[in-house]
């Protein structure tokens, strides 16, 4: 849970007990509640996790504390995990049920055959106005970022080949070192040499074959 906590800025929670027994959690993202028979988006949201005496081998309990309004949410707040509510799973994690909670709450997960809140599934059903999900953030947000930027790093410059005139705009991939060789597969990128010039005005039946392409991982 401490984990998940710094591995995102939509997740917070607060525990009570040695070892914890009841568990806080506060999401801060996009959702729905419904005030005045209006569905409006709510920002907070905080849901009561207890665990039994039996856990992990039962399901802890689980209420919704502030408003939503959601098809496998309950009006007081009783939540709906599908299968999981008649075939818990011991081995489902903390964390893992927390970002289960966050998918519910940001419409990402949401069922509509076995309402806990009819209303709100038949409003979800033929509902135009707002796109889901209501929130586009995975709940371990800062983690997926830090993927985002270890891919989408910055590109070194290719190393200059005797013979090859290459363009400046092209770049590198970021893993390759300096040391590697390079496979341009595209002819149109380089120009052609004075050996392929002489290649090309060679009779066909004195040409070389065609060498073997190489592909690059």
């Amino acid at each position: 849970m401490e984990r998940l906590r710094d591995e995102s800025t939509i997740f917070r929670f607060g525990a009570q007990g040695d070892p914890p027994q009841r568990y806080l959690i506060e999401f801060h993202g996009r959702s729905l509640a419904r005030e005045r028979g209006k569905v409006i988006e709510w920002q907070t949201h905080q849901v009561e996790v207890k665990l039994g005496a039996s856990y992990p081998r039962t399901m802890p309990e689980l209420r919704w504390l502030s408003p939503i309004f959601h098809p496998n949410i309950s009006e007081i707040g009783l939540v709906c995990l599908g299968g999981y509510n008649t075939h818990w799973v011991p081995s489902l994690q903390l964390d893992e049920l927390c970002e289960m909670l966050w998918d519910m709450a940001r419409f990402h997960n949401y069922d509509l055959r076995s309402p806990y809140n009819r209303e709100a599934a038949l409003w979800a059903a033929s509902q135009a106005t707002f796109a889901f999900p209501m929130d586009d953030r995975p709940l371990r947000d800062l983690r997926a970022a830090k993927g985002r930027e270890a891919v989408v790093s910055r590109p070194e410059s290719f190393n200059r080949r005797s013979g090859i005139s290459e363009p400046a705009s092209l770049s590198a991939p970021s893993f390759l070192s300096e040391e590697e060789p390079i496979f341009i597969l595209d002819t149109d990128l380089i120009g052609p040499s004075q050996q392929e010039r002489a290649r090309r005005s060679e009779p066909p039946s004195r040409r070389e074959p065609p060498p073997e392409v190489m592909f690059l991982d």
